[in-house]
C-alpha cells in the first residue's frame, strides 16, 4: 500500500471529518487489492467467511462465483466486535503547535476507525479525556450512533487548544472498571505522563489486559522533534504545553541527554507491552493512516 502524504493544517481547515473519513477508509480499502491483506477487503462490510455446519441459509453464490471462497452475509444484529476508541485530548497532544498535529492526527485517525467499524457492523465507543473522562458515548453499531461519534470528533477537531495535563493512567484504570464485556480497547496518546514514575501507567495497561480486553496503543509522536529532537542549532524557548513552563536552550547542549532518556521511555514502554500482550504501534503523524488501519485490521483478524 502506498503511504499518502498528510496535510494535517489542511484537515483542520476542511473540517467534514465524516467525508475525509470515508475518502480514506475507501481509498485504504482500494489499496488493499494489491497489497498482501487483499484477503481483508471482501470481509470488510457484509460478509464473513462461512464456517463448516452452519446454515447455507445466507451464503453469498455471488461472491462465491468470483472468489471460490464461501461467504455468508452478515447483517446488523450479528455485530461481533465491542470497541472502544480512547482519545487523549490533553495540552501536549496538541504539539506542534502550526497544525495541532498529534491531537489531529488522532481525531482523524479515530474517524477513520469508526467510518471503518461501521461498514463492518460491530459497535463503537468514543472517550475523549485529559486528567479526567471528558467525553463518554454508549456503545452501538448503528449509522447514527457512528455520525454522533463523528460530530463529536469534528467538534473537538474545531476547538482551540486548551492548558490541561495528562492523566493517562488513572483514566485507563477507570475505564477498564467500566467495561464489562470483553472487548477491544484502541488507545491514542502520546504517553506523556509523568515519565519519571512510569510504574503507574504500565499498571493501568495492565489492568486492561487483567480484565481480558484486547489493546491496540497508538503511541503518537512528532518523532523527528519529540524522539530525534531535529532542531536546527540556534537558541530556542520551549514551552511545555500543560504546565506553560519555559526554558531557553541550544539544542545541541542538550540533544544527546534528551534523546537518551526519551530511548528509554520508549523502550520500557515496549517491553511491558510486549510483556502483557498489548500491541504497540508508533503512530508519527508524519506518516500515513494506512498503518492504523492496518494494525487495526490485524487485530480485528485474530479476535474473530
Amino acid at each position: 500500500m502506498n503511504k499518502r502524504p498528510l496535510d494535517l493544517a489542511k484537515v483542520r481547515e476542511f473540517g467534514n471529518l465524516e467525508f475525509l473519513a470515508r475518502q480514506m477508509v475507501e481509498g485504504f480499502i482500494t489499496g488493499l487489492h494489491k497489497s498482501p491483506f487483499h484477503g481483508f477487503s471482501v470481509e470488510f462490510a457484509e460478509h464473513r467467511l462461512y464456517n463448516t455446519g452452519e446454515s447455507t441459509r445466507h451464503m453469498d453464490w455471488k461472491v462465491f462465483a468470483k472468489t471460490d471462497r464461501l461467504f455468508v452475509k452478515r447483517y446488523e444484529e450479528e455485530t461481533n466486535l465491542r470497541c472502544h476508541l480512547l482519545l487523549d485530548t490533553s495540552s501536549s497532544m496538541y504539539y506542534p503547535e502550526e497544525n495541532y498535529g498529534k491531537i489531529t492526527f488522532s481525531i482523524m485517525a479515530a474517524a477513520c476507525l469508526a467510518h471503518l467499524l461501521q461498514r463492518q457492523k460491530d459497535a463503537v465507543s468514543l472517550t475523549t479525556f485529559s486528567e479526567e473522562i471528558e467525553t463518554q458515548t454508549q456503545v452501538k453499531s448503528t449509522p447514527s450512533h457512528i455520525h454522533k461519534i463523528l460530530l463529536e470528533l469534528e467538534g473537538l477537531l474545531q476547538k482551540p487548544r486548551p492548558l490541561r495535563k495528562t492523566s493517562v493512567a488513572d483514566v485507563i484504570h477507570l475505564i477498564a472498571q467500566k467495561i464489562h464485556k470483553r472487548s477491544l480497547v484502541v488507545l491514542f496518546s502520546d504517553m506523556f505522563e509523568d515519565l519519571e514514575h512510569s510504574e503507574e501507567l504500565f499498571s493501568a495497561l495492565q489492568h486492561l489486559r487483567h480484565n481480558m480486553h484486547e489493546v491496540l496503543l497508538f503511541h503518537v509522536t512528532d518523532r523527528r522533534t519529540e524522539e530525534e529532537f531535529a532542531f536546527e542549532d540556534r537558541p530556542y524557548e520551549f514551552v511545555d504545553l500543560e504546565s506553560g513552563e519555559r526554558v531557553k536552550v541550544q539544542p545541541h547542549q542538550v540533544r544527546d541527554q534528551y534523546q537518551e532518556f526519551v530511548k528509554k521511555f520508549y523502550q520500557d514502554l515496549k517491553l511491558k507491552c510486549g510483556q502483557y500482550k498489548i500491541d504497540f504501534i508508533e503512530a508519527d503523524i508524519a506518516q500515513g493512516f494506512d498503518p492504523i488501519l492496518t494494525a487495526y485490521l490485524v487485530k480485528h483478524s485474530k479476535m474473530r
